[in-house]
């Protein structure tokens, strides 16, 4: 009989190789950001069927990425609008009570991002079956930068209140076959249990996922002690 994960687990997920699955077949980059972003849906369809998964933290976009060629960015602004619009009009985000942050550099989303994530806070923020973090423009760095000041503008606050997702991290999924955490969520990643998988993220599948979950279920978390 399998071991049952523990309740409360809060998922990171590093959706590496798009573009690398996009070369491999002769593709623009830009279709395989696209083939990312359906696996993203069906991503989170997978974690809310689980109950004991509370909390999805998704790297969508890093500060870094804002550096590559600006047609590939202004293309990446375009998929990752779209995407967001749909959760706006997504049943499982109202019918399973899906709360959505996106979070990240505010001062680099376009105008049309700024007004899909207000829509998208305004009427999930009182959701709560299972939260979604999306992490647009994001940087582990950047968010703790930001923390720190926050903290010392209020001395008697602590470094962790302050940050964008102020829950710590219990399994982190990174595909692509690379092993590193690309400035992720490094302060919320202190004990998190990491699993690094060879597949580029658009061939990622169920079977993977649930594979993870077993190997998460007999880790033994012992968080320094």
């Amino acid at each position: 009989m399998s071991k049952k994960v523990a309740k409360g687990i809060h998922i990171g997920l590093i959706p590496d190789g798009n573009r690398r699955y996009a070369l491999d077949r002769k593709l623009n980059p830009i279709q395989g950001h696209v083939e990312g972003a359906k696996r993203i849906e069906e991503f989170i369809e997978w974690c809310d069927e689980h109950p004991e998964i509370e909390m999805v933290s998704i790297f969508a976009l890093s500060t870094e990425n804002l550096k590559r060629p600006k047609e590939e960015v202004d293309a990446l602004w375009e998929v990752y609008g779209a995407e967001l619009k749909k959760l706006l009009k997504d049943p499982r985000v109202v019918n399973k009570r899906m709360k959505v942050r996106v979070v990240g550099e505010r001062g680099t989303w376009k105008p049309n991002i700024k007004q899909i994530v207000k829509e998208l806070y305004d009427s999930t923020k009182s959701y709560s079956r299972i939260v979604l973090n999306i992490m647009l423009a994001y940087g582990s760095k950047l968010e703790m930068n930001q923390a720190l000041k926050e903290t010392l503008r209020k001395p008697a606050s602590k470094l962790d209140r302050a940050l964008y997702v102020k829950r710590p991290l219990d399994l982190i999924i990174r595909t692509g076959n690379q092993h590193r955490l690309s400035n992720f969520m490094l302060y919320q990643s202190s004990y998190a249990e990491i699993y690094f998988s060879e597949k580029m993220w658009p061939e990622f599948t169920k079977k993977d996922f649930e594979n993870i979950l077993e190997w998460y279920k007999e880790q033994q978390r012992k968080f320094g002690k």
